[in-house]
């Protein structure tokens, strides 16, 4: 017998043992054909590969990530994923449903790839309600039946609502669950679910939803698995005391590893391998983190045909030449050599086009001095204010009071040591603008804005002086979306995103330096956080505690009720929300 490719004695991943053991492989017509010890000379090999040294493990798979994320598109994610031995994903392409709906998806999915794309339905456009949020598109009922008649599509992807999934059966995301439940009884249904525990989980879970891959506690771990919660660990949540839960209890295959979101300068570094490296540093066996990363995953999506190597498997497999380091040296998809160590960055022969109209997505008025001031009517000096304070750590937010002075009619919030944070609908819907206020963010004066606001992409701003917020709004106007950095009105950064406001078709490296621009600039202004771009873009997501900004207005996520900016007992703000 003829065969492709035949691998003589590598280290080879043993899935059901979770060990190495000295082997030979044969590939043939892209599917791992016969692993033994036995000499396979017999088989006459196209070609044949000494791999004497080498581990062999299989292709990395990351079952819930959003693309968009990494501000590329899906043919460049694509080459440069592939060389961090990631083979296969599945995406949640729900940052271009927000901006345009089905259109957006479909355009989304027509990429041709090297790396096998499969799709989860985004359950999420908008988050929340198109009463709590204005989105450019919406996946409703319509939609959703569209998307589960293809066949790359195999889940629900992060259903978030926790109100309306909880205690509202007759809900837009309920109705979307319950046709998924319909049309295909054994699909998983992906949840987001932070922070909730005891009967409020339970009452979540009742809805059939069974994963989740938001910030993990090791007190509340075990409890979830133990309520048939599939735990997806991103990189926040791989602690040494998580792993300690995972190990100790043997629960590897009820939970994995996945990225969902990788931005793009982090991307130029590493992707799903790097979550595994960190695994291992806290402590999880090296080999059952492999296990989490392939085999564990791929049952989880029901992707019975990878994971690990073995007769009928889709040759997807990587040489890795130091398994605590995770030094991969060559990648291989469906037996094809995709990658070798040191390559640089590739750019793809074949990238996606998208409508001229994509280009120009970002449509709302010019601010002016004028619309900076908070005006409030009051007989008070002094009126109590709703202010959210950020968390040096994660994305959390909590809500605290203030008392500001008013001065001349308007409240003076920056001798209070305050920033504006506002959020204005950019897609020529509504031309709502909502105000907030944020508890000393900066250390310098400054502002920083984006159209990469979770998860509707409006336009956000955040800055403690006015003139520098005005050449923020100014510049991503001008811009038609990305990110931007103002010190003391100055432009110091920007990183454009053309199509939609948020995406590049720039190539990964010039891209990457773009937004590393960015992040620096954000550490000059004293912007403080583990991940400064991921902190300051879900400052307007509604579904992360406890408190954000859409363009409705303040929100209490948990409750989804919103805080007025100042005290009703105190004044009222002239244009709480104005439209």
């Amino acid at each position: 017998m003829k065969t492709d490719l035949l691998i003589k004695n590598a280290w080879v991943y043993q899935t059901p043992t979770r060990n190495f053991a000295k082997k030979n492989v044969a590939v043939t017509q892209g599917k791992f054909y016969y692993i033994s010890s036995v000499d396979m000379e017999h088989l006459n090999a196209n070609e044949t590969i000494e791999a004497e040294g080498q581990y062999m493990i299989p292709g990395f798979i990351d079952i819930h990530l959003h693309i968009e994320s990494s501000m590329t598109t899906p043919a460049i994610f694509s080459e440069t994923a592939l060389g961090y031995g990631v083979t296969t994903v599945v995406a949640d392409a729900h940052e271009m449903g927000n901006v345009f709906g089905l259109e957006g998806l479909k355009h989304f999915m027509a990429a041709e790839t090297k790396m096998d794309i499969f799709h989860a339905i985004p359950s999420s456009v908008p988050s929340t309600t198109v009463d709590l949020e204005t989105t450019g598109g919406v996946i409703a009922l319509e939609e959703v039946r569209e998307l589960l008649k293809d066949p790359r599509v195999i889940c629900l992807g992060e259903a978030m609502n926790f109100k309306g999934i909880a205690y509202d059966k007759d809900s837009l995301i309920r109705q979307i669950i319950d046709l998924c439940q319909k049309e295909r009884p054994t699909m998983p249904l992906e949840g987001h679910i932070p922070k909730i525990y005891d009967q409020e989980l339970a009452d979540f879970l009742m809805s059939g939803i069974s994963s989740d891959h938001t910030h993990q506690f090791p007190e509340y771990l075990l409890e979830k698995i133990q309520a048939g919660l599939f735990i997806q660990f991103q990189d926040k949540s791989i602690t040494p005391e998580n792993m300690a839960v995972i190990r100790d209890n043997q629960l590897f295959d009820f939970a994995c590893f996945i990225t969902d979101d990788i931005m793009v300068d982090d991307f130029l570094e590493g992707h799903l391998n790097k979550n595994v490296e960190k695994a291992i540093a806290c402590g999880l066996p090296v080999e059952e983190a492999i296990y989490m990363t392939t085999y564990t995953p791929a049952r989880r999506m029901s992707l019975l045909d990878r994971g690990m190597i073995a007769p009928g498997k889709v040759a997807d497999f990587m040489f890795v030449s130091d398994l605590e380091s995770l030094t991969i040296e060559q990648v291989y998809k469906s037996g094809e050599k995709v990658f070798t160590k040191g390559q640089p960055f590739h750019y793809p022969e074949k990238i996606e086009t998208f409508p001229e109209s994509y280009y120009q997505t970002v449509d709302c008025q010019k601010l002016t001095f004028d619309d900076l001031t908070l005006n409030v009517e009051t007989k008070k000096e002094r009126v109590r204010c709703n202010v959210i304070q950020k968390q040096v750590v994660g994305t959390f937010t909590e809500r605290i009071t203030k008392e500001l002075t008013v001065k001349e009619g308007a409240l003076d919030w920056q001798a209070a040591g305050l920033a504006q944070l506002i959020v204005m609908e950019r897609y020529g819907i509504n031309g709502n603008i909502a105000r907030a206020l944020m508890d000393d963010p900066l250390t310098g004066i400054g502002a920083i804005g984006t159209t990469w606001a979770h998860d509707h992409h409006n336009v956000m701003l955040m800055g403690n002086d006015p003139e520098s917020i005005l050449v923020a709004q100014h510049a991503l106007l001008e811009m038609q979306g990305g990110y931007v950095v103002v010190n003391q009105g100055k432009i110091v950064a920007t990183c454009p995103l053309p199509i939609g406001g948020i995406l590049s078709q720039a190539p990964i490296e010039e891209l990457g330096q773009a937004l590393k621009g960015v992040r620096q600039a954000m550490k000059d202004l004293g912007y403080e956080n583990g991940n400064e771009i991921m902190s300051f873009s879900t400052l307007s997501l509604p579904v992360s505690p406890a408190i954000k900004v859409t363009d409705k207005g303040m929100m209490d996520t948990k409750s989804q009720t919103f805080y007025p900016l100042v005290f009703p007992e105190d004044g009222v703000l002239k244009h709480e929300t104005t439209n």
